[in-house]
């Protein structure tokens, strides 16, 4: 049976009243040509073709992260000759690149991580997603990729899931992990800006990001490895940033944790927690009731989450809210003196991971967790929940 080829506008969801505020993902966009050249796609172009059979949906609560994808992808191709082309949501399928390809020789690529929950109202929700957009361009301006209209993007990427809907998870601990990647697909082996690239979208319904759900985590905490440094890569979303972090997780877990504690410094700066940001909530230096976590000095990537953290603490007033160095000397002397109060990472995959050990200089450091369900970080986690899939209504989300 051939596939079927045709441009379609998409439908309008209907919006409950309760969040008649929030953000609707579709937009008009202007001609966009200079001399001929297409500046930028445009999401009222773009061509859909359907997959002709479907694969089965997968059980939601037994899905391993990123290992199921769904029946759709959506394609974008650029040249510095013709600029953009059309859109294209088309069956999910292999690609075919030039084996010079500059994305495969000199990790001329990124990457975004962003998720669509289904309410118990069945509405579909996108957290956030135009802060992923604005951290995808500054991402592809670092890796001298073409720069592109968010807006544009994310209307494609509304398409898509409309198209996959149904591969959206109905279940309050399940999602549907969206992973748009860049890459530079220039077909030389000459060290330079690229003048082709393909922007693509991929979809996978997903469960917990780590098999043990929100239990505690174990971090090896070690100067040897150095996630990133200022003047690098370390706050853009490119795949380098974390195929060269592989070695150093399984060397943690030889040395029995689960996560690598990422140092930098002389000091020993605390700066992310395996691909998560890290928040410390203590009692600091001064007696104050914090929570901490290190500033965007272009060392650590600015995650969604994070922001968001620090969004709802600081409206809630109840301690002080820091960007802040810590160093493991800042965190052995709390510790010492009993100001530790909870540790946890932040991410789209996790959300809030709290942390329970860290091994560092040969010690077992302990930290507070009053079991599995530390408060702060337990209350982070039901209301950003509550936000993403539905139950509290807020202008964070855009409809589908």
């Amino acid at each position: 049976m051939p596939h079927i080829l045709f441009i379609v506008m998409a439908s309008v969801s209907a919006v409950p009243t309760s969040e008649a505020s929030a953000p609707s993902l579709k937009v008009s966009a202007n001609d966009c040509c200079t001399n001929g050249i297409t500046v930028c796609f445009k999401a009222a172009d773009a061509m859909i073709e359907l997959a002709p059979t479907h694969k089965p949906k997968p059980d939601p609560t037994d899905l391993v992260f990123g290992t199921v994808f769904t029946d759709h992808m959506l394609t974008i191709e650029w040249t510095s000759t013709g600029g953009w082309q059309k859109p294209h949501i088309c069956p999910f399928h292999n690609l075919s690149i030039h084996p010079a390809c500059s994305a495969l020789h000199y990790a001329v690529q990124l990457f975004e991580g962003m998720k669509v929950y289904r309410g118990q109202d069945n509405v579909l929700r996108m957290f956030r997603p135009m802060l992923n957009m604005k951290r995808m361009l500054k991402s592809a301006e670092r890796a001298c990729l073409p720069s592109f209209d968010a807006a544009e993007l994310l209307e494609c990427i509304r398409k898509l899931v409309e198209v996959d809907q149904e591969w959206v998870p109905q279940s309050d601990s399940a999602s549907l992990y969206i992973r748009p990647t860049f890459l530079g697909t220039e077909p030389s082996l000459g060290v330079k800006k690229p003048s082709r690239a393909l922007l693509y979208v991929i979809l996978s319904p997903v469960g917990p990001y780590f098999s043990t759900g929100t239990k505690p985590v174990s971090l090896w905490a070690d100067t040897k490895y150095i996630r990133a440094w200022k003047g690098g890569t370390g706050d853009c979303k490119m795949g380098g940033n974390y195929g060269a972090s592989i070695y150093a997780q399984y060397e943690a877990i030889d040395f029995g944790c689960q996560q690598v504690l990422w140092l930098y410094g002389k000091d020993h700066q605390i700066t992310e927690v395996g691909t998560m940001n890290l928040f410390l909530y203590w009692v600091n230096e001064n007696g104050e009731e914090e929570l901490a976590t290190p500033p965007l000095d272009g060392v650590i990537l600015p995650g969604i989450t994070r922001q968001s953290i620090l969004e709802l603490t600081r409206k809630w007033g109840v301690f002080k809210v820091s960007e802040r160095y810590l160093t493991m000397a800042d965190l052995c002397c709390a510790l010492k003196e009993n100001r530790v109060k909870e540790m946890f990472g932040s991410g789209t995959a996790c959300v809030v991971c709290p942390v329970g050990h860290v091994l560092y200089q040969r010690q077992n450091l302990h930290i507070p967790c009053l079991g599995d369900c530390p408060p702060l970080a337990s209350r982070l986690l039901k209301e950003l929940s509550d936000i993403q899939y539905g139950r509290t209504p807020s202008d964070w989300v855009c409809l589908v």
